[in-house]
């Protein structure tokens, strides 16, 4: 099994196609922000590109309120802009607190969309916490730099 960092192709085409809205200065049946989620995933998993939609299989292990199934709600930090031809967003940094995980990866993904996927995280490894936070830290929200970025 492997996890392989990625923009999801078919998130790429849902954007094209309006399905995804990660703020509110748009034209469609609701101008609410989607929900988008992160889930915790083992190196059991397999993720990358072809990846469509959330998923249970190989997710961490439930631990209560520190894990709950399907991972936390990630909210924007910066609203969609660009700079030059690059298009980009960025989430707040999240932690599980008080929490024992062992993660290989990670998936964003839209909630409010029938759980589409929007990209797969990475983490090099194992990353482990034992009843202490677990924090996903994105990187700074630059055109260059941000976790979302269309160029």
């Amino acid at each position: 099994m492997a996890i392989s960092q990625a923009m999801v192709t078919s998130f790429k085409v849902e954007i094209l196609d309006g399905i995804h809205n990660f703020g509110t200065g748009v034209i469609r049946a609701s101008t609410a922000a989607d929900v988008f989620k992160l889930a915790l995933y083992t190196s059991s998993a397999t993720l990358s590109a072809s990846t469509t939609a959330y998923s249970t299989a190989d997710e961490v292990s439930s631990s209560g309120t520190n894990y709950p199934a399907g991972g936390l709600t990630l909210t924007i930090s910066q609203a969609p802009t660009f700079t030059g031809t690059t298009a980009w967003l960025d989430f707040d940094d999240l932690t599980f607190p008080s929490a024992t995980i062992t993660a290989n990866g990670a998936l964003i993904y839209n909630a409010t969309q029938s759980n589409k996927a929007v990209a797969v995280l990475a983490f090099g490894g194992d990353k482990t916490s034992t009843a202490g936070n677990f924090t996903i830290q994105f990187p700074s929200p630059t055109s260059t730099t941000a976790i979302l970025r269309i160029a």
